[in-house]
């Protein structure tokens, strides 16, 4: 489908455009279709902030699905941390992406939620997502929180952005934790805890789907800390603790990678480089969450059991 940009659309995001067209019947449909790569301006692919101009040419390659849904699947093994009236919170394993992109993916864990609690299918603006309030990549396991009604997602997205939560993470990395005596990178300073580095680059997304990331580039870049603390050093990895507030998009990944240690496993990050399938495995583990309950304001925290390439060295240290 090719469409021309009228007088009267001109200086329209694109997102919108495809809404005032009636093409979608959603805002989030608009930019889940941009982000998906089938909808392109001037023969360039899309983005959903650029503005149209007048007769520019907007070409649209495959269906637009407008509503996405994970498919129920009761038989993935999702462990339960933690569940009351307002939310969950569960143990994702390696290999499951936390929700499907296009319509007809199969397991996902948003559907393995939907299909136990039910109520989590209508708890999230987009239905795809079965109430989640946060992703993790389909390699990294661990801590994933879901709403269970739509009045409590906006307040538990906002708890997990919050100054007061706290993300922990446990990773094994391939080579030797670096000190700041040995090569200092810019914008990475000693942390609070003996031996600990602080990494404040921004990171930016890059690629046709905005699926990888750049740190101190790419498009529309966020500022992100993480703080990195070694565990353990071993033969030829080690083993890391990192916490972080506020998550961007691969932030532990892309952070470690620019100390020059890459998660073990990590093919997008990791000098064995990379197509466009993300790792189905990754030595990254969502260890555990502290925040505030948005309804009752009690502090949380939850864990996730530590997984077997983990679990020995930290129980023996």
């Amino acid at each position: 489908m090719r469409l021309v940009v009228g007088a009267a659309e001109a200086g329209l995001r694109l997102d919108a455009f495809l809404l005032r067209q009636k093409l979608v019947c959603s805002a989030t449909a608009a930019r889940r279709a941009i982000a998906e790569g089938i909808v392109s301006v001037a023969g360039r692919p899309g983005r959903k902030g650029l503005h149209l101009r007048e007769n520019q040419v907007v070409e649209i390659t495959a269906p637009i699905q407008d509503r996405v849904v994970p498919t129920p699947a009761a038989e993935v093994p999702l462990p339960v941390l933690y569940a009351d009236d307002d939310l969950v919170i569960v143990d994702k394993p390696a290999g499951l992406p936390s929700h499907p992109l296009r319509a007809g993916e199969g397991p996902s864990a948003a559907g393995a939620l939907v299909a136990r609690f039910p109520d989590c299918a209508v708890a999230s603006p987009d239905p795809r997502e079965g109430g989640l309030v946060q992703r993790l990549d389909r390699g990294t396991t661990g801590v994933l929180v879901a709403a269970r009604r739509r009045a409590i997602w906006p307040g538990l997205r906002d708890a997990l952005a919050a100054p007061d939560c706290e993300k922990i993470y446990v990773a094994e990395v391939v080579g030797r934790f670096p000190d700041l005596g040995a090569g200092q990178k810019d914008l990475v300073t000693p942390g609070a805890r003996p031996g600990a580095l602080v990494v404040a680059v921004p990171i930016g997304r890059v690629g046709r789907r905005g699926s990888r990331v750049k740190l101190g580039g790419g498009r529309q870049p966020l500022p992100a800390v993480t703080e990195f603390a070694l565990v353990e050093q071993r033969s030829t990895t080690a083993l890391i603790e990192a916490r972080l507030r506020k998550g961007r998009t691969h932030q532990v990944r892309a952070h470690l990678a620019y100390l020059g240690v890459p998660v073990k496993g990590d093919t997008t990050y990791g000098e064995a480089s990379a197509g466009p399938e993300p790792p189905a495995f990754l030595h990254l583990h969502a260890a555990a969450i502290v925040f505030k309950h948005p309804t009752t304001g009690q502090l949380l925290r939850i864990e996730a059991p530590l997984p077997d390439w983990a679990r020995s060295t930290l129980q023996s240290g």
